[in-house]
């Protein structure tokens, strides 16, 4: 059976496990293939020139070289940002389960050949990856996947809680019933995600959650900062170790901390907060 990972954008997209990069991968012959399967890819988002009535030379639909409209290049620009965005979920995926090692050099060129692509959106979304954290830039080689040792997850598991308990908090006193009810979706789809013991499925749920109630406190800001400490906690290390009982205990964690805010038992929220986050409050 084909194997593969499915993103936060529900795009499923093959994975093959990919041994750590020797120096010289990336260069010489495979770039040269890089590049052809990068023009054959741009070649074949054009206007149908080649195939059909009209191709030829004076056919009535040939394209003239140069005479893209500005349609065709809005059009590509959205293809390579959705293969950007797909290839990025993915590898977001694999990091959580762990199919992408802490340590270990991935080349651009061989990860585009796995995933069916060429280097080129690879290396987009490793560059993102590496704006949040996850990897770091290894010239001439490809990135290197970041081991987060136990001080990094706990500076992080701190900063955290500095940012969203006193939010929470000041909700539990602000916020009405019926606008904590609207959260009750996403916590009961934390529930699912345990109980799946699927990792990079309850990552995604876990941070979903989190998001619907800090977004309660009108602040986007807040929210985009938040979340992407949040990720940090989640890669290689965090996740791993993480089993079913864990996130099943953290999803009932969310599902308490729901009620007692729902009937606003400010008494129960402050000892659930500390519990969820390992903080006093």
């Amino acid at each position: 059976m084909e194997r593969g990972v499915q993103g936060a954008s529900g795009v499923w997209v093959p994975w093959v496990g990919v041994p750590a990069q020797a120096s010289g991968v990336g260069r010489g012959p495979e770039r040269g293939r890089d590049r052809e399967r990068e023009q054959e890819r741009v070649r074949g988002c054009g206007s149908g020139a080649g195939s059909g009535a009209g191709a030829g030379a004076g056919g009535a639909g040939a394209v003239v070289r140069g005479e893209h409209t500005h349609g065709e290049q809005v059009a590509r620009s959205v293809q390579r940002a959705s293969v950007r965005g797909q290839i990025l979920d993915a590898l977001r995926t694999a990091l959580v389960r762990g199919e992408l090692r802490p340590g270990q050099v991935y080349s651009a060129p061989v990860l585009g050949e796995r995933f069916g692509v060429s280097a080129t959106p690879v290396r987009e979304a490793m560059q993102q990856l590496a704006l949040e954290g996850a990897v770091e830039v290894v010239p001439n080689r490809g990135f290197r996947v970041v081991q987060r040792d136990a001080r990094e997850l706990a500076e992080l598991a701190e900063v955290r809680g500095l940012i969203e308990v006193p939010v929470i908090l000041r909700l539990a006193r602000t916020v009405s019933a019926e606008r904590w009810a609207e959260v009750r979706p996403a916590a009961e789809a934390t529930v699912r995600a345990a109980s799946s013991g699927c990792r990079a499925t309850y990552a995604e749920a876990d941070r979903a959650f989190h998001r619907a109630v800090l977004s309660l406190a009108g602040n986007e800001q807040l929210v985009r900062i938040a979340d992407d400490v949040h990720r940090r906690v989640q890669w290689p290390l965090g996740a791993a170790a993480r089993g079913r009982t864990e996130m099943v205990a953290d999803a009932a964690e969310h599902a308490a901390l729901l009620d007692a805010l729902v009937v606003r038992d400010l008494e129960a929220v402050r000892v659930l907060v500390g519990v969820h986050f390992g903080v006093e409050c």
